[in-house]
C-alpha cells in the first residue's frame, strides 16, 4: 500500500502530474506498454499467464481515477487576496478556515470571525477568498497566476491500528489498490490497467482510456461515502434507523446503481459469488449519487460489461477522509479474486 504518498500528492483534476510520476514509479517493473495519453492519463498491461487451451486471455480492464477536488486561481482583489471557484464537488459548508495549497505556497480561505458575527449562515464560494500573505493585487500576482491549482493543506496519518486518515480517498484509494494489484503474480487474464484523469470534472480520462484499450470487461476501483454516523443536524428525537450508502468495517463496496450507470447484472452477480466463495466480506450501495468512471467506461466502443468496487470512506471530499485498514484489505482480495476466476462465460 502506497495511500501515503498518494494522498499526499496534490493532483487537482487537469493537473494530475505528481500523482502520475508516483504511479510510474510504482508500476514500471510489473508492467509493459505503458503509455501517457495525450490528456495525461496512464495506461499499461499486465499480461495474463498463458492457458493450455492457446485460447486468447480475457481483456480486463481496471481503472482508478489520479485526480481529487480542489480549486482554481480565477484573480486577485486589490488587497492581495485571491478568488478561486471550484473544481469538482465542493462543500462549501467545510472552507471557510480550511488551510491550503497553491504550489508551494500556503494559505487560508478566509471568514468572518465568531466574534462578529454570531448569526453567520453558509458563505458562498465566490464571496470567499484566499489569504497568502499578500499585501497587494501586484504582491499576489507575482506569487500565483490564474488557472494555479489549488488543494486541501492536509497530512496522512493512522489513527489508533487500523483507521487511515488523509486527503484525496476519492480516489487515491482505488489508484493504490490498483498498485497493488498490478506488483502481484500474473493472473489468467490480461490486466489492462488505467489510471485515469479529470473524472471529477466528468469522466472525461476514463473516456479515452477505454476508447483506447477496447476491453472485454471492466471494473473500476473507487472511494465512496460512508455515511455511517449520526447527522448532527437531525432532530435528537428522531428515531429513524440510520440507513447509510455503506458502512466502514462492512467490506468492500458493489454498486447497483449510480447517477452515471446500473451495474452490468451478470457481473454484479458473479462479484457476489466470488465474494461468497471466497468468505471475503462484502456490502451493496444502493443509494443513488453521484458517479464513478464506469458510467464512460460501459458506453465505451460497442458497451464494455462493467462494475464497480469501492472503499467506504467516511468525511469523503474534504481534507481528512477516514478509510478502514480491513476494508482496504478485503477490497484487495476481492478484486485479485475476481481476476483468478473471472471467465468469458463468468458474466452473461
Amino acid at each position: 500500500m502506497i495511500l501515503k504518498e498518494l494522498s499526499e500528492a496534490v493532483g487537482v483534476s487537469g493537473s494530475e502530474d505528481a500523482v502520475r510520476k508516483i504511479v510510474l514509479d510504482a508500476i514500471k517493473d510489473h508492467v509493459t506498454d505503458i503509455r501517457i495519453n495525450s490528456i495525461g492519463g496512464v495506461t499499461a498491461l499486465k499480461k495474463g499467464v498463458p492457458s493450455a487451451s492457446g485460447q486468447s486471455p480475457l481483456r480486463v480492464m481496471i481503472a482508478a481515477h489520479m485526480d481529487e477536488i480542489g480549486f482554481i486561481v480565477r484573480g486577485f482583489d486589490s488587497d492581495g487576496l485571491i478568488r478561486f471557484s471550484a473544481i469538482g464537488g465542493v462543500d462549501e459548508r467545510i472552507l471557510p478556515g480550511l488551510r491550503v495549497r497553491i504550489g508551494d505556497l500556503y494559505g487560508v480561505i478566509i471568514w468572518t470571525p465568531i466574534h462578529l458575527n454570531r448569526e453567520q449562515s453558509v458563505v458562498k464560494l465566490n464571496n470567499l477568498r484566499i489569504d497568502i500573505g499578500a499585501t497587494s493585487k501586484d504582491d499576489a500576482a507575482d506569487k500565483v497566476k490564474p488557472g494555479d491549482r489549488i488543494a486541501f493543506d492536509s497530512r496522512y496519518m493512522e489513527i489508533g491500528e487500523k483507521m487511515l486518515r488523509g486527503k484525496a480517498f476519492d480516489d487515491r484509494a482505488g489508484c493504490s489498490l490498483l498498485i497493488d494489484v498490478l506488483q502481484g503474480e500474473p493472473y489468467p487474464v490480461d490486466v489492462l490497467a488505467a489510471f485515469t484523469v479529470q473524472e471529477e470534472l466528468g469522466l472525461r480520462g476514463a473516456k479515452v482510456a477505454a476508447q483506447t484499450l477496447k476491453p472485454d470487461v471492466a471494473f473500476v476501483l473507487e472511494g465512496t461515502t460512508a455515511n455511517d454516523v449520526p447527522n448532527p443536524m437531525a432532530d435528537p428525537d428522531d428515531t429513524t434507523e440510520l440507513n447509510p450508502t455503506c458502512r466502514q468495517q462492512a467490506g468492500p463496496t458493489l454498486s447497483v446503481m449510480d447517477f452515471s450507470m446500473v451495474a452490468h447484472a451478470g457481473l454484479l452477480k458473479f462479484m457476489r459469488q466470488t465474494a461468497e466463495v471466497e468468505g471475503i466480506p462484502y456490502q451493496l450501495k444502493t443509494q443513488l449519487g453521484g458517479g464513478t468512471d464506469g458510467g464512460a467506461i460501459h458506453q465505451s466502443n460497442a458497451g464494455v460489461p462493467t462494475a464497480v468496487i469501492s472503499m467506504p470512506c467516511r468525511y469523503i471530499h474534504s481534507p481528512t477522509a477516514y478509510l478502514h485498514r480491513d476494508d482496504y484489505y478485503n477490497g484487495l482480495r476481492l478484486i485479485k479474486a475476481a481476476l483468478d476466476r473471472i471467465t468469458r462465460d463468468s458474466y452473461v
